[in-house]
């Protein structure tokens, strides 16, 4: 197969293999992983040798740990120092001492094992300590728990697996040394070269990185910022490679470098599509890699390979919770999230491989039983909490408790607002509550947030609103009225739901960043949606009308009228060329405002507006050659120089304008 050929059959195969799994809600990652096995040569054969696209598909590695190297803050490490460096580090260290210490058992009962049992300890041992950043995080944000107390834990060691790979890299390279050489020196000397690229890299690149970038942001080309951000990534993992370490070590201190600068935002949204498409590239060769024949052959031993990591890592995680002094409950719940395998292991296992550490026998069943593991992830989370309930005894009470807690504080409250959400906006909304008498409930997430406000005086509880005990808890019942105050679509309706359902006299207002969802949560029962992108825009008009000499009666009737009519046109608006890079960019097929002039000789010249098929747009407004404007009345006949301000999406509008001016 020629290259293109080639490429188009890794495009076709990952298109294939990410809407397929994507449809079955599993991570994308996995479907990657998936077209890889069947198009790899132990399947269909369809690619080849995947040493073909090896050294592009590291590339995907490479962006990989630069986007790490981008969320690397000291002020978050500081922040959550505990959790980062007391449960993260003790559950990567005692995962990969049990590995060790399994492999040298094994070496012992069995002495082909023992020549390379250290080697195999330590690399299997750090490759099963990692769990899945990208499906955990992805899974917890869908749950709506990234701010509980046992999201906090996993986030704390998740952020200790990303840092402890750096020394992994550095360390699976050493072990791949010749077996005359001194391990104790190799490793010493693979620290020290580290060491001293780090210091250099750190040292001259966070003095030249800043006004490098500023001078080129002063030309104010997009290209060749992007030209430059690569330049530095892959000038500095091609450095680190020189000094015999990984390319994947530079382009992690490439995006240290950058998070200490102000670009850093701007940057982590233009690598993200490299990194995404080269990372699925990595993940499809990585499938390619894996025998299946040998899958089969062995599946006890798969099994085997995917049960026992489940099982050391809750039991590891849970262990060090409770040395810690958390509760059961807690301790049992981040343990069974943190247990399957995830995407860095899988980095690991690979450049393990490649270094001839692991023989095909071995990574072949191990590389099956993480994919599996993965796999398990969006399944197991299902079920956490069931499991919790029934293997820890005082779980029950530990949450009946929480309850009656936000119960006793909202015993006597009646005619009250519940708050769902004690960000910014619902502490604002809690204030003008207070200033005019009105009582009202918070509920949050954020056990600090939730601390300070009740020290200030407050009324906010800690509590999930999007589960129905805790709304019923704060006086669901005895409340006038709901609002949730954040902007996630998925627990709004939640919440519109659960009140539809237990109390569908109270109102609910919700917030909304735009009007994407406006018609979605009106039919789900929202009393009022208020979106901020056009709230905004009503409250510049307002400010304008009054600075230009517009009496404030007029002013405030035309709001009025503007919101009466569900915002009207300002629902749409007519977009430009710099749309899409904006940061609120809005959906392809998000509704649109587009003028046409109907010319001498139009098919609509003539005709009234109920005689004509727009394929799904509709006029907003209509403005004669005269001047005047007219409301879109069914029967009002169309004539020449009119101009129709049409409102719908791009392809019916499209559609629209062929029917309004004659085309086919």
């Amino acid at each position: 197969m020629s290259g293109l050929e080639i490429t188009l059959l890794y495009l076709i195969a990952a298109v294939l293999g990410v809407a397929l799994f994507r449809y079955v809600q599993l991570p994308a990652m996995l479907g990657y992983l998936a077209v890889g096995v069947v198009i790899g040569p132990n399947a269909l054969a369809l690619a080849g040798d995947p040493s073909t696209a090896q050294h592009l598909a590291e590339f995907g590695v490479v962006f990989l740990m630069f986007s790490i190297g981008l969320e690397f803050s000291l002020a978050k490490i500081q922040a959550m120092r505990r959790l980062v460096f007391g449960l993260g580090s003790a559950q990567v260290g005692a995962t990969i001492a049990a590995v060790l210490a399994g492999s040298l058992l094994l070496g012992w009962l069995a002495p082909q094992w023992w020549t390379r049992a250290v080697t195999y300890g330590v690399v299997l041992g750090g490759a099963m300590a990692m769990s899945s950043t990208a499906i955990v995080v992805k899974l917890l944000a869908d749950r709506l728990e990234m701010e509980s107390e046992h999201g906090r834990h996993i986030v704390g060691v998740l952020l200790f697996q990303d840092l402890a790979v750096v020394p992994l890299l550095v360390l699976i390279p050493a072990l791949a040394q010749p077996a005359d050489s001194h391990l104790a020196m190799t490793l010493g000397w693979a620290a020290v070269k580290a060491a001293a690229a780090l210091a250099l890299i750190l040292m001259a690149g966070g003095r030249l990185l800043r006004p490098w970038l500023k001078l080129v942001v002063k030309r104010k080309s997009d290209e060749l910022f992007m030209l430059n951000l690569l330049l530095i990534t892959l000038g500095l993992a091609w450095l680190t490679q020189l000094a015999g370490l990984s390319l994947a070590l530079g382009a992690f201190l490439a995006g240290m470098l950058i998070a200490e600068t102000e670009f850093r935002y701007q940057v982590e949204a233009d690598i993200r599509p490299f990194r995404d498409v080269l990372l699925g590239l990595f993940f499809i060769t990585i499938g390619m890699l894996l025998d299946w024949r040998i899958v089969l052959a062995q599946w006890w031993l798969v099994l085997l390979l995917a049960l026992l990591p489940l099982l050391l890592k809750t039991a590891i995680v849970f262990g060090v919770e409770r040395l810690l002094k958390s509760p059961p409950g807690l301790s049992l719940r981040t343990a069974l999230w943190l247990a399957p395998a995830g995407e860095f292991g899988i980095v690991l296992l690979n450049l393990a491989a490649g270094r001839a550490l692991l023989p095909p026998e071995l990574f072949s069943p191990v590389l099956a039983a993480m994919v599996l593991s993965m796999l398990a992830a969006p399944f197991l989370a299902q079920h956490i909490d069931r499991i919790v309930l029934k293997l820890v005894a005082n779980e029950w009470m530990l949450a009946s408790l929480q309850l009656t807690n936000i119960a006793r504080q909202t015993i006597k409250t009646q005619r009250h607002v519940v708050v769902c959400g004690f960000g910014r906006c619902g502490q604002n909304l809690a204030q003008l509550l207070q200033d005019e008498a009105i009582p009202y409930v918070a509920l949050d997430l954020d056990p600090d947030r939730v601390s300070r406000a009740r020290t200030a005086g407050r009324n906010v509880v800690y509590g999930d609103a999007a589960r129905l005990f805790s709304l019923q808890a704060a006086g669901l019942a005895r409340a006038s009225a709901v609002a949730i105050t954040y902007v996630d679509k998925r627990s709004a309706l939640r919440v519109l739901q659960l009140v539809r359902e237990h109390a569908p006299r109270v109102p609910v207002v919700v917030r909304t960043r735009d009007d994407s969802a406006l018609d979605e949560l009106r039919a789900a029962g929202a009393a009022e949606v208020v979106p901020e992108i056009l709230e905004g825009s009503l409250m510049l008009a307002s400010q304008t009308m009054a600075v230009v000499g517009v009496p404030l009666p007029r002013v405030l009737t035309r709001l009025r009228a503007a919101r009466a009519e569900r915002y009207g046109l300002l629902r749409d608006y007519f977009h430009g060329i710099d749309d899409a890079n904006t940061p609120l960019a809005e959906p392809r097929d998000q509704p649109r405002l587009k003028p046409l002039t109907l010319p001498a000789g139009a098919r609509a010249v003539g005709s009234t507006l109920a005689e004509l098929d727009l394929h799904g747009a509709h006029v907003a407004q209509i403005h004669r050659a005269d001047g005047h404007v007219l409301l879109p009345l069914p029967e009002l006949m169309l004539a020449e120089g009119d101009t129709l301000v049409l409102s719908g999406p791009p392809e019916a509008l499209a559609l629209a304008e062929d029917a309004l001016l004659g085309g086919d």
